[in-house]
């Protein structure tokens, strides 16, 4: 019997799944009690915000991101892609998510599935599938290491489910910031930025 996992999350499940990139521990960005429950899985440090994935620029608005000019020229030159770009969300409704930073890591994948996914559960929270601090899950069973097998709709599990797409030997997605129109490199990743 497959699981239905895209109404799984929309119900406010999370699971393990493949990104763009790599396994990320994906759940909804816009549900309180869903973001909690992976920085409690994860172990995530509650001041750092965790990267979210959209279906398109129109979602920024979701979260009162205003982009200028400038921003928007270069988000347009690189997304839909593998780096995910910090941006400023003063909006004190998403503290859960921004912690206190003012501002979100966003990314718009390329991958069709994953945008096909986004468009049935809107903005989702997707940090690396791991406990903070540990190497990424390169499979399902690197995954399973850190979460456990139990899954919904067993008791005293950590996540839900498991979507399995076998080894994924792909890096994190690379991570910038904007600053008057000059790109800063934070992480470099799955994208390599040249400067």
């Amino acid at each position: 019997m497959s699981i239905n996992y895209i109404q799984l999350l929309k119900d406010g499940a999370i699971g393990v799944m493949p990104t763009d990139t790599i396994y990320g521990l994906l759940g909804l960005a816009l549900d309180k009690k869903t973001v909690q429950r992976i920085y409690r899985v994860r172990k995530r440090n509650p001041k750092k915000p965790a990267i979210v994935l959209i279906k398109s620029l129109n979602d920024l608005r979701v979260f009162g991101i205003k982009l200028n000019s400038k921003t928007k020229k270069i988000l347009s030159n690189i997304w839909p892609g593998k780096i995910s770009v910090i941006l400023l969300c003063r909006n004190k409704k998403y503290h859960y998510l921004h912690r206190g930073t003012n501002t979100l890591a966003i990314r718009f994948p390329k991958d069709k599935q994953l945008i096909k996914i986004l468009k049935e559960t809107g903005p989702l929270l997707a940090p690396s599938a791991n406990i903070e601090g540990s190497p990424h899950s390169l499979s399902i069973k690197d995954a399973k290491k850190y979460f456990g097998n139990k899954v919904f709709p067993e008791p005293n599990r950590l996540i839900d489910f498991y979507i399995d797409k076998g080894i994924l030997n792909g890096k994190p997605s690379t991570l910038i910031s904007i600053n008057n129109g000059r790109v800063i490199v934070l992480r470099q990743g799955s994208v390599r930025i040249k400067l």
